[in-house]
């Protein structure tokens, strides 16, 4: 079987999920900031989530980034077992990524970590961060989630004793608190028990994906503590300092427990495209 997506459908559908994710949020975030207006009880909070939800109108009517921080890019990419690509897919995203820098327009974000050396197009070594996994069938799915510097600076990682578990509450209250008004709340908070260092981060940011009005009971239960911290919108007090906690989980070694936090700011952009492969039957 031969697969027929091409390069050029790469680059293309690279280009408009950034512009999507830019532009445009989810419906599920966007429900829950609308939620976050109506049972907003201080005036001074509901007249900036009041700012918040124009300032996405004119995002999406003007087709322009809903923040001046476009963040740096970060793909999700899963291909089926069935499909064969022909080209360089990594090649078509990292030019998708320079087309939409020019096109959508993002800020130039990707710098050289110690000579902070600019590269003008939002691509370096390791950027954008593209991240692959498998799946059955013949589709490659492709998502999009730029990541901002004011929510990210604020996550933290942790290794604790496995004794520790009672405290993993704790440390991420402790990382909401600390990061106060920094990363623009309401915020979205992802995150990773499990795995290992690097996987226990991979998890939280993943966790940013998962639906917003679709939490568990411990999800929940944090969710509260969260907003009962009462730093709210802006960090200007109320009752709402996140939208949604998510957690994502993997087995980790007997001797270890990771956990990591991940603060995403309101403007929880992510975007994806599905490309089916077309075959014949040789």
């Amino acid at each position: 079987m031969t697969g027929r997506i091409t390069y050029e459908d790469v680059v293309l559908a690279t280009v408009n999920i950034i512009r999507e994710a830019e532009t445009c949020l989810s419906y599920d975030v966007i429900a829950a900031i609308e939620n976050a207006y109506q049972v907003e009880g201080s005036e001074t909070a509901k007249a900036q989530l009041a700012a918040i939800l124009k300032n996405i109108e004119l995002a999406r009517k003007q087709a322009v980034p809903m923040c001046q921080d476009t963040g740096i890019m970060v793909f999700f990419v899963e291909i089926g077992r069935s499909l064969t690509l022909d080209f360089d897919l990594e090649g078509a995203i990292i030019e998708g990524v320079r087309h939409a820098t020019l096109q959508v327009p993002l800020r130039p974000n990707a710098v050289s970590p110690l000579t902070r050396k600019n590269s003008g197009d939002n691509t370096g070594i390791g950027l954008p961060d593209i991240n692959y996994s498998f799946a059955e069938g013949d589709r490659l799915s492709i998502t999009v989630a730029p990541k901002g510097a004011g929510s990210e600076n604020m996550s933290a990682l942790r290794m604790f004793n496995p004794t520790e578990i009672s405290k993993i509450r704790e440390f991420v209250l402790e990382t909401v608190l600390k990061a106060g008004g920094m990363p623009c709340p309401p915020i979205v908070v992802g995150i990773g028990i499990g795995g290992s260092f690097d996987k226990a981060a991979r998890l939280a940011k993943q966790a940013l994906l998962m639906d917003m009005d679709n939490m568990d009971p411990f999800e929940l239960e944090l969710l509260k503590d969260i907003n009962g911290l009462g730093i709210g919108t802006m960090g200007m007090g109320g009752s709402t300092t996140a939208l949604a906690v998510h957690v994502k989980q993997a087995y980790c070694h007997t001797a270890s427990l990771p956990v990591a936090v991940n603060i995403q700011c309101w403007a929880n952009r992510h975007a994806k495209v599905v490309l089916e492969g077309k075959h014949e039957h040789l």
